[in-house]
């Protein structure tokens, strides 16, 4: 690798985008790519790094002068590799997958080539209006009423996360509110979510204003497989409103973190209208199932409801990062974030016939990201991606199979998805709540050290349970059987353990 060196460097042919040249460096990164995926296997799936180890392997300052492609792709082999856990590996069963495709992988390809800052529809018109075909190709997959499409007088953004779609919205039905109520009563308004609820819901609420003091997180437990409740829901409103309290926003969940519960949409948007709250439904896991028929009614009571968002990169396959958000009002956005600096002005943007997509987000700048979108979607087609979502279904179901059939371990909930949640608890061995936490949490430590399979834990009801999570891309059936092979022999080792006996 470079060092700092003393002679000034001759920048008189210094060309960063030659064409030959990038096309004779891209293929060689091609190359690079698709032999990793094809030995994705052989690389532990949870990397063996320890802190500070790619710092010390890398120099301090940058290099002075060019180094060849070669001398760096030597350094990813042997400096960067190591210190990966590989998302795309088949025995990735972790958090949420984050999917990749060849559709996907060209269209961010594309998506770089142009370099596109699609603020405005005049910085580039194909930019905004593909995103607007493929928000309603993609509402139109899901069954959502034409209130939430272009076509009709609603509409979609791609944001990056969740995070920021939460965000802008909690932040348009705050202004709402202090169009009623007053900026002054900011300190009044109250949001609600589940103890299930993803963490980011806190943080962007905060970000938006809200006191912490008036963010609830209800109560959620085995009795109704940790969804929200509707009437713990209304008792909790009724309760801030006697107190003197504006409820603002509630967060229903299709497909929570922890377990993949489904909040009831349906009962939670009556208590949201009734209260005039914006309800929205973060789908961001589980709404990508209901492109299928079987899976739909999870989003039944949508039509209600203010704004969805689900992110593709999870499930249909489209890369990080991608959320898509809908909003009933996008008018409720616009005038929430909206930004018209003099160098910003255009003859489009003033005539209000077109959408100009910096007044839906946070920043200004944006990516083409539709391209990859509309790549996956033209690539493989509704039926494929339909397919996609089944066969991991039916090798989650494969996995819950094996649990229920052996007798030490068992199905904490029920899998509504492709994330199974389960424990190990020996029946003949007679230990309490607490050696039974730490004899599953010895089994996860032990079954993430062997580097052949990685998942996750949760703890739920005040138990320590294990996550399955099946979908990463490559993943097939036999590498389903092998991780529960190898968790069987996990706790074989830990049950002719000493600290158990």
């Amino acid at each position: 690798m470079g060092s700092l060196g003393l002679g000034r460097a001759d920048s008189r042919h210094f060309k960063p985008l030659d064409p030959e040249e990038f096309r004779a460096q891209a293929h060689q990164m091609v190359d690079f790519i698709a032999d990793y995926y094809e030995k994705i296997e052989t690389y532990p799936v949870l990397s063996q790094a320890q802190p500070g180890d790619l710092r010390a392997r890398l120099p301090e300052s940058a290099p002075y002068r060019p180094e060849p492609l070669e001398s760096i792709l030597r350094d990813v082999r042997s400096c960067i590799l190591p210190g990966m856990t590989h998302w795309l590996s088949p025995s990735f069963f972790a958090f949420f997958p984050a999917t990749v495709s060849t559709a996907a992988f060209l269209g961010e390809m594309l998506c770089t080539s142009f370099n596109s800052v699609g603020f405005t529809w005049l910085a580039s018109p194909a930019a905004t209006e593909l995103e607007m075909v493929v928000m309603d190709w993609l509402a139109r997959m899901l069954k959502l009423p034409k209130s939430f499409m272009f076509a009709g007088t609603g509409g979609g953004v791609i944001q990056n996360t969740t995070s920021e779609s939460i965000l802008v919205t909690l932040v348009a039905a705050r202004d709402r509110a202090f169009k009623a109520i007053g900026i002054e009563s900011l300190r009044k308004l109250v949001v609600y979510g589940s103890d299930q609820t993803h963490s980011a819901f806190t943080k962007t609420c905060k970000l938006a204003g809200i006191h912490p003091c008036n963010i609830r997180s209800i109560p959620t437990s085995f009795h109704t497989q940790f969804a929200l409740s509707h009437v713990l829901l209304r008792k909790v409103v009724e309760a801030d409103v006697a107190a003197g309290l504006v409820p603002l926003y509630v967060c229903a969940t299709v497909g929570t973190t922890s377990t993949a519960a489904v909040d009831p949409v349906e009962q939670l948007v009556d208590v949201a209208n009734e209260y005039n709250m914006w309800l929205h439904v973060d789908a961001a896991y589980g709404g990508s199932a209901c492109i299928c028929p079987e899976f739909r009614r999870y989003l039944n009571g949508i039509e209600r409801a203010d704004s969805l968002s689900l992110s593709p990169h999870k499930w249909l396959l489209s890369c990080l990062d991608c959320c898509c958000l809908w909003v009933k009002r996008p008018g409720s956005l616009v005038r929430a974030l909206s930004t018209n600096p003099e160098y910003l002005r255009n003859r489009p943007s003033e005539s209000d016939s077109v959408v100009d997509y910096k007044d839906w987000q946070v920043g200004t700048g944006r990516r083409f990201k539709s391209l990859r979108l509309w790549l996956v979607l033209r690539s493989y087609g509704v039926a494929n991606l339909q397919g996609h979502i089944r066969s991991d279904v039916r090798m989650a179901k494969l996995f819950e199979g094996l649990v229920k059939s052996d007798g030490r371990f068992e199905v904490v909930v029920p899998s509504l998805f492709a994330l199974v949640c389960f424990r190990f608890v020996p029946r003949r061995r007679r230990v309490g709540p607490g050696k039974e936490d730490a004899m599953n949490r010895e089994l996860l430590e032990w079954v993430n050290s062997t580097g052949r399979v990685y998942m996750t834990h949760t703890v739920v009801g005040g138990v320590y349970v294990l996550r399955f999570a099946v979908g990463a891309t490559l993943t097939e059936e036999r590498h389903v059987v092998a991780a529960w092979n190898l968790i069987k022999q996990g706790a074989d080792s830990l049950l002719k353990s000493a600290r158990y006996l």
